[in-house]
């Protein structure tokens, strides 16, 4: 099927239906100066542009003859350094051997669809390059490929950096770093010069012919071309105020790499490290929020408890209860009216003892005192004994203490 042109190939069918998503596949980069350019990288070559034109063509030209040669030989091979690096950055391709010994570049590759294999390198092996790759490769997402070394990919630059490119790349950063502070430090001058001694900067022989101090001549020596005083000292602000934002963007980038060096380690590797200790942050967090929730729910319900003291008298009972739910108010409802039956048939019971009573009888109350108050018979029936008891007439063993009735003499 052709879709607008482009090869496309299936994914994983949508939730909730059967179709499967077409989506466009596409080729591997071969360098920096793959189409379609970078918005960044056509804005970093206009910048440098500029920087080589208002260098050479208007403020170095304008310092005095000591210092007029010395810019020149600095700033020059700044320049050319970081043309050459930056050409070599670009050019070199950074993707694994193997990737580009099997890889032509002139077929799409196909896109990596995670229904199938978890991660794009397993048990190092490249799913999408369908190679065998080292233990330290990654593939570019942007570039569609397998990069020996990864450390990044640059945007100034279209293309990844790893480990063919890597020490172009720094070159090329150091080199940049430099030419724009030389560029700030000469303008300053300039500026400081214009409203000091502004004939210590008009030495040139061409100056000779101007008529008054307000008019300068900038491409010099080849081009020679009148501007006034004030274009002068406009052109010289907007300069170094772009000087200053890219030496800061190149300090820190160059102050990061130097980090690294002194870490052992990589771009990708600082990412992957910072991202592992935000999973851990936010793991931390939503344990901890998980516990707070967890901790307000039990103040909030506490756990029921029944705390139950009855006072086994003959006079008085107490039963004290936390009541902490329906479930066991309802529960502490039904042990209170046991205790109170409990208490009510000790009471009817004393009432029918007497002074005459068995020692097994006593002892038989003794045990139920024991086991908590607990009737095994009902009460008409105990009452019945007692009086049975009572009526039958005693005799005292002159051998021992135990009741003797007739029969047994």
């Amino acid at each position: 099927m052709n879709c607008f042109s482009q090869k496309l190939r299936r994914t994983a069918p949508m939730r909730g239906s059967s179709r499967n998503v077409l989506v466009p596949s596409k080729p591997p980069r071969v360098n920096g100066w793959s189409c379609p350019p970078q918005a960044f990288q056509v804005v970093g070559w206009l910048v440098y542009g500029y920087f080589a034109i208002v260098s050479f063509g208007v403020y170095i030209p304008l310092l005095p003859p000591q210092w007029n040669h010395v810019l020149y030989a600095l700033t020059g091979i700044t320049f050319i350094v970081h043309f050459f690096t930056h050409i070599a950055t670009l050019t070199i391709d950074p993707a694994d051997a193997t990737v580009r010994a099997k890889q032509s570049y002139s077929s799409p590759m196909p896109l990596f669809d995670r229904t199938k294999q978890p991660h794009v390198i397993q048990d190092l092996h490249c799913y999408l390059c369908d190679v065998k790759v080292g233990p330290k490769v990654k593939h570019c997402g942007v570039c569609n490929k397998c990069v020996e070394d990864f450390d990044h990919h640059c945007k100034w630059l279209n293309t990844c950096v790893g480990g063919r490119n890597y020490w172009c790349f720094f070159v090329a950063l150091f080199s940049a770093t430099v030419g724009a502070f030389l560029l700030a430090v000469v303008i300053l001058f300039i500026f400081i010069q214009h409203y000091l001694d502004p004939k210590s900067l008009r030495t040139a022989p061409q100056f000779d012919n101007t008529l008054g101090n307000g008019t300068w001549l900038i491409f010099l020596p080849l081009a020679p071309t009148k501007t006034s005083s004030a274009g002068l000292l406009i052109l010289g602000f907007i300069t170094i105020m772009l000087s200053f934002t890219c030496l800061l963007l190149f300090v820190h980038l160059l102050g990061f790499h130097f980090y690294l060096f002194y870490k052992g380690m990589s771009t990708y590797d600082f990412v992957k490290m910072q991202r592992q200790k935000e999973a851990r942050n936010q793991d931390t967090e939503a344990g901890n929020l998980h516990d707070a929730k967890i901790s307000d729910k039990t103040a909030q319900n506490p756990a029921s408890s029944i705390d139950c003291e009855p006072a086994l008298s003959q006079t008085s009972g107490s039963c004290k209860f936390e009541d902490r739910g329906q479930l066991a108010s309802r529960l502490s409802e039904s042990i209170c009216t046991e205790l109170e039956n409990f208490r009510k048939s000790a009471d009817k019971e004393n009432i029918f003892r007497y002074g005459t009573e068995s020692q097994m009888e006593k002892t038989k109350l003794s045990t139920e005192d024991s086991r908590g108050w607990e009737p095994d018979v009902d009460e008409e029936a105990q009452s019945v004994t007692v009086k049975s008891v009572d009526h039958v007439p005693v005799v005292q063993n002159p051998l021992g203490s135990s009741a003797m009735t007739p029969d047994e003499t």
